[in-house]
């Protein structure tokens, strides 16, 4: 293991911080960091307005994002987002987008049904607004969701008999309504969008749920309004399957110029489908397959409100920070088992994807890594402190309490993350979707964690600890995301030249640990979790394994000190078990020390021993995109 180096010290930092956001890209441009958030739902998603969101749409929500003081939709009071983001993506729901807020409204546009149609259509209007003035929008809402969860394993789950999306059809043609519903978003995208200063990129969400699979994608352009506006947003009403979505997206680029990227999430409740070894049909992924995954799945949510999807005890159990905001709700009426599944991770799916390459020269799932909320209120708010919920309605303590049941989440199940982090050159819709392509990111679960990391051969002595570090990493390495093949220099082994700082509002730093995959001469697949820096003189535990730091936190009054941990780490780290062979890929996760779990605030506020549900305290943490080593 290569010797930590500490950097401490007031001028260090900020020389840090310097060259952190201010680097040489992949291409030998100066790129910066930006954070930003690329799942966000505003009044003009059907949950979100059945959960009580009537008044904050997308004005609002960019007005949110950019720091500036909102009325919150349920509770009433002013709130601001404690650090403004860089970039949003507001994504609404495609399927009956700004129809519940159109039938109250009393302005939704449709077709004539005929007298039974109509009838049926009048009751559907009728019980939707009965429903919100008794505040009964969740029970109302729950109709649109699975209702037949409880199911064995199928090679194709939009082919059961128990599932139907039928209910859409009561409300008739949405086509009319949706499309002014995305010609309002549009606008307010363009409007909103100020080049180097704050950033609006044009998306929606595609909902596909069979039998409660979660098979959602957050779908993404960089194009402005005179594009976006020539084609209406595919929705899962149109059809379940992905590959649908993506023959969608090449005929409608190839017809209007447009571009796209689909980005994956919450494969944590796909009930092992969502990087699965097969396709959603059952069928054997073939190179043709992989090669369009590929090409329109650059990168995947990994962290969000509905928990974490980098691993799981069960599938990585040498992992000592591998049960991490575990969710165990799938998107259904009634709750069914939760078992955790190979195909629901993102470091299991990675590996996968190994396999998937050897046998048929292809990867499909060779993807970066980002978070991002999927908050429903139309205010992004990954941080625990200032953490307003998944729905209007559960903003409050009180309200977190109340909602869900013992087979249902609530709103301390729900998790305070997350924030795509992007190394751009500027920030301007073309570079933060170029970087996402590239997948030059990478995700916390909140904190705005500095990370940066190189992968090469022949790095400098002294690389980790020069004021041309970046220079040094584009020279010499990959960036994360990049791809690394094997050099003719025998005398040379892998090395992740890497830098982390801390939030410089936040918390100290625990760690930073680099996650190997590999595929052995054996064809099996293999990980390992290495620490490569750590702060204090703590215990070298059994397996290379380093004790876990102090928690500073008071359960009384639910405030932490950073009186442990370290400000920022730099190491260079060489891979000790590195074979030429083998095809790998690393990705860094960096660990603060342990802070309040918003549950912890919520319930001493109330006044309760404990939270009810959830932990008390949190290890909050970024994870960088991977970089893929090849043998020639």
């Amino acid at each position: 293991m290569k010797k930590l180096v500490k950097i401490k010290g007031f001028v260090v930092t900020i020389l840090i911080f310097q060259s952190i956001s201010s680097v040489k890209s992949y291409g030998g441009t100066d790129t910066k960091l930006f954070f930003g958030d690329t799942h966000l739902h505003t009044y003009y998603s059907f949950d979100a307005f059945l959960n009580n969101n009537h008044s904050i749409g997308p004005d609002a929500a960019y007005r949110w994002a950019k720091g500036q003081p909102v009325i919150h939709p349920f509770n009433r009071t002013r709130v601001q987002i404690n650090t403004p983001l860089d970039f949003l993506v507001i994504a609404d729901h495609a399927e009956m987008m700004g129809v519940m807020k159109s039938i109250r409204d009393d302005t939704f546009l449709g077709e004539d049904l005929g007298i039974i149609g109509n009838l049926k259509r009048w009751y559907a209007f009728r019980s939707m607004n009965q429903a919100v003035d008794e505040g009964t929008g969740l029970a109302f809402f729950r109709q649109f969701v699975p209702q037949n969860p409880n199911f064995e394993g199928h090679p194709d789950p939009v082919k059961l008999p128990g599932n139907n999306i039928s209910d859409l059809a009561i409300f008739g043609d949405t086509e009319m309504t949706v499309k002014r519903t995305w010609l309002d978003l549009v606008n307010s995208a363009d409007e909103h969008n100020d080049p180097e200063k704050f950033t609006t990129l044009i998306g929606w969400e595609w909902s596909s749920l069979p039998m409660g699979v979660n098979l959602h994608r957050v779908i993404i352009s960089p194009d402005g309004g005179d594009i976006a506006k020539s084609y209406i947003p595919f929705g899962s009403d149109q059809s379940q399957y992905p590959q649908k979505l993506w023959e969608w997206l090449e005929d409608t680029s190839n017809k209007t110029g447009a571009e796209f990227i689909a980005i994956p999430h919450n494969s944590n409740i796909s009930k092992g489908y969502m990087f699965d070894r097969t396709t959603l049909e059952g069928d054997q992924i073939t190179a043709s397959y992989a090669k369009t995954r590929l090409a329109w799945e650059p990168i995947v949510e990994v962290t969000q409100i509905k928990g974490d999807s980098e691993t799981h005890s069960k599938l990585s159990p040498n992992d000592d920070f591998a049960d991490f905001e575990n969710y165990e709700y799938h998107i259904q009426v009634g709750k069914s088992k939760y078992i955790p599944q190979e195909a629901d991770f993102v470091r299991p799916a990675l590996k996968v994807g190994l396999e998937i390459e050897k046998s048929v020269g292809v990867n499909p799932y060779k993807f970066g890594l980002i978070g991002s909320t999927d908050s429903h209120s139309g205010l992004s708010s990954p941080e625990e402190s200032n953490f307003l919920g998944k729905f209007a309605t559960d903003s409050t303590p009180e309200t977190k309490k109340r909602l869900g049941s013992r087979l249902s989440a609530n709103g301390w199940d729900m998790s305070a993350s997350g924030l795509a982090a992007v190394w751009a050159e500027n920030n301007t819709r073309d570079e933060i979707f170029n970087a996402f392509k590239r997948r030059e990111v990478y995700a916390t679960t909140g904190s705005r964690i500095k990370v940066q990391v190189f992968a090469g051969w022949l790095f400098p002595e002294g690389a980790e600890n020069a004021n041309n570090f970046s220079e040094i990493g584009y020279k010499y390495g990959v960036p994360m995301g990049g791809e690394l093949t094997s050099t003719s220099d025998l005398q040379a082994s892998l090395s992740l030249l890497i830098r982390a700082a801390k939030d410089p509002i936040g918390a100290n730093l625990d760690r930073i640990q680099v996650v190997k995959g590999w595929i052995d001469k054996e064809n099996q697949t293999r990980e390992r979790v290495f620490d490569v820096a750590w702060s204090e003189d703590r215990v070298n535990l059994e397996n290379d394994r380093i004790a876990p730091i102090q928690s500073t936190v008071d359960l009384t009054s639910g405030r932490y000190e950073n009186s442990v941990g370290e400000d920022s780490f730099a190491v260079l780290w060489t891979d000790p078990d590195f074979t030429p062979a083998d095809k790998s890929f690393y990705y860094v996760r960096v660990l603060e020390i342990p802070t309040p779990r918003n549950g912890l605030l919520d319930s001493i506020a109330l006044g309760l021993d404990k939270p009810p549900r959830g932990t008390s305290i949190i290890q909050e943490r970024a994870y960088s995109s991977p970089i893929w080593y090849h043998p020639k």
